[in-house]
């Protein structure tokens, strides 16, 4: 294997509990390839970037242009999920939990709602003919996401469900020429959902209701400059992945994004501990064998970005300690 690339979307702690997660890290194979690779700069987003910084690297858009929209990939999700898009501008529309905080909106995380098949498809029926009245099309994608035909909407400006989780949705929500045409469609189905029996029956069980809709990712064709990315478990599964047309696809590793995303950091923890399992500690024993000929770690938070680069010669500083203090330390 000459080259690997690894994405790791909130791999770098916040600089607030940093040092606290520090004292926990018991990651000495990351720690050795950090300390290896040595020192580097993270670019990064605005904070208030209508995606995530891993998002817009995925895309080929990082850094953003000032004022981007969310990367345009509803093509190429509806590809993955075994649709074929007609010609058109084609919306990410996905099924959600937004609660009442003091005085303004917070949207949760989807991945808690733990939104079932038998759940999702009368929701979707339901948002489907809301979408049909204003003659909009409405396609199922899986049980978190569906397809919005939208095509006087090109212009809408849309944030990623991740990129506005946990905040005042308000400065995320859509803007544009079209955004009141969304609002009445969002509030209709809102409505339509607020008696829905499957509505009733998560509550009765306490769990979430599923009271809105998000839309992001508008295109009006496939993204060519899209990362096509392997996700797989572990170091040992990933040379048996089928290869695409430039080699490997990068690795993306998303086991902390539920947990930074809900600041549940003991679980953040417990994943990392997970990946130094899995990934760190064999590709470190790659690189020393030369198995593995150079390596890349992309690290993220929500607005940084920040790369390290390895191959077996950086092994050869025998001098350097183990230490995380140059991925802990990125501002």
């Amino acid at each position: 294997m000459s080259h690997l690339e690894l994405i790791i979307p909130f791999g770098i702690p916040p600089a607030n509990i940093a040092k606290d997660l520090l004292k926990e890290m018991r990651t000495p194979g990351l720690a050795r390839l950090i300390a290896c690779a040595g020192s580097t700069q993270a670019r990064a987003t605005d904070d208030f970037s209508r995606a995530l910084g891993y998002e817009y690297w995925l895309a080929d858009q990082f850094p953003p242009k000032e004022k981007a929209n969310s990367p345009a990939i509803a093509w190429n999700r509806m590809n993955a999920c075994g649709l074929t898009p007609e010609a058109g501008h084609w919306f990410i529309l996905q099924p959600v939990h937004i609660h009442i905080a003091r005085d303004h909106l917070v949207l949760t995380d989807q991945r808690r709602l733990n939104i079932s098949e038998t759940e999702s498809r009368p929701l979707f029926e339901q948002a489907k003919a809301s979408c049909e009245e204003m003659g909009l099309q409405l396609l199922f994608g899986d049980a978190q996401t569906w397809f919005l035909r939208a095509d006087d909407w090109g212009d809408l400006q849309t944030a990623t469900v991740d990129a506005a989780c946990g905040h005042n949705i308000d400065i995320w929500m859509p803007k544009g020429e079209f955004e009141r045409p969304w609002r009445k469609l969002q509030n209709e189905i809102q409505m339509q959902w607020f008696t829905h029996d499957i509505n009733a029956q998560r509550e009765m069980r306490g769990a979430k209701v599923i009271n809105s809709v998000w839309i992001s990712g508008g295109a009006q064709s496939l993204n060519p400059a899209l990362k096509q990315v392997c996700i797989t478990t572990d170091y040992t599964q990933y040379p048996h992945q089928p290869a695409v047309e430039n080699g490997r696809a990068p690795v993306l590793l998303d086991n902390l994004c539920e947990a930074a995303i809900n600041n549940d950091w003991a679980q953040w923890l417990d994943n990392m501990q997970e990946l130094e399992k899995n990934w760190f500690f064999p590709l470190l024993a790659g690189l020393q064998n030369k198995q593995i000929h150079s390596l890349k770690l992309v690290f993220s938070d929500a607005h940084k970005i920040a790369s390290f680069d390895l191959t077996p010669w950086s092994l050869r500083k025998f001098w350097v300690k183990p230490s995380l203090h140059h991925l802990f330390s990125i501002s």
